[in-house]
């Protein structure tokens, strides 16, 4: 029903500039507080400040290129098998290969990384076009875990797991696996499966290296309910199907409209379902 003559339109609702820039593609809510601390956002011409709030009609740019404020028509997830010795940063300095290239285009924003993973660890690595969905699988209050496929140097003894469990301090920082599992091996490659619950930087390594193991490969098989399935090959990435990301956002809680037939078509969607059943999250990230 049209509003009648006379009757003031509803008041436009101010969101935080940090949760509008990661909606629209631009970047994660981390990244982009990052680029606001850095005084690298405007907005209305004034550099913009952490929880600054703003509507559509604002004129915001990012190092002086104006941002088109339409949030991602379809929320599209990739899952990439990361290859030994590519980073994950956008671009490289020392001209290493990064993760992003080869990546399917998208017509509005950008592919934004859902975590990290160091330049020599493979495997599962989660990509998507929704910042506000990268944020919330990344921020630890939500509780997603990772799952890793470790090989060392030596076979553990059961007290030796239980330290890892239990906690173990480097440098000034308390880190733990909250499960450890031996999977196969003999002489000098044995081979475990550890979970993480938030992976900070190189806590694997650091965990194993503070007993006195050596990793020789390291491979993430899975990021919360998300898996890394044995058909997808090294350098290969494939589009999660509808139904995966549908089920993904009911998971995190965050709003989700199924795309129409003709708005997405990837040219490598998953064969096979890409998600295992997964207990329901508290989510108050």
């Amino acid at each position: 029903m049209p509003r009648r003559v006379g009757t003031p339109a509803p008041p436009v609702q101010a969101e935080k500039i940090h949760k509008v820039l990661a909606g629209a593609g631009v970047g994660s809510r981390r990244e982009i507080e990052g680029w606001i601390e850095h005084g690298r956002i405007t907005v209305n011409g004034e550099t913009a400040h952490i929880g600054q709030r703003v509507v559509p009609s604002d004129r915001i740019e990012v190092d002086g290129q104006r941002v088109a404020l339409r949030l991602a028509a379809v929320p599209e997830v990739l899952i990439l098998n990361k290859a030994a010795g590519t980073v994950c940063s956008r671009s490289d300095p020392e001209g290493r290969k990064t993760v992003f290239e080869g990546l399917p285009k998208l017509r509005h924003g950008r592919w934004i990384s859902v975590g990290r993973l160091d330049m020599q660890t493979t495997g599962l690595l989660v990509l998507t076009n929704d910042g506000n969905l990268a944020h919330k699988m990344m921020h630890p209050s939500t509780g997603l875990d990772r799952e890793y496929a470790v090989r060392i140097n030596m076979h553990l003894e059961n007290d030796v797991l239980q330290q890892l469990m239990e906690g173990v301090v480097v440098d000034g920082e308390t880190l733990r696996f909250s499960d450890v599992q031996f999977y196969d091996g003999s002489s000098r490659n044995f081979w475990y499966h550890v979970v993480l619950m938030e992976g900070k930087n190189r806590e694997v390594r650091r965990l194993f290296e503070s007993v006195g193991c050596i990793v020789s490969r390291l491979k993430r098989v899975r990021y919360g309910p998300i898996i890394l399935p044995s058909w997808l090959k090294a350098k290969q990435w494939a589009a999660l199907r509808d139904e995966d990301v549908q089920e993904l956002y009911r998971l995190l809680k965050l709003p989700y409209t199924p795309p129409k037939a003709k708005e997405r078509r990837r040219a490598r969607v998953a064969k096979t379902t890409c998600l295992l059943p997964y207990p329901e999250l508290d989510n108050r990230g």
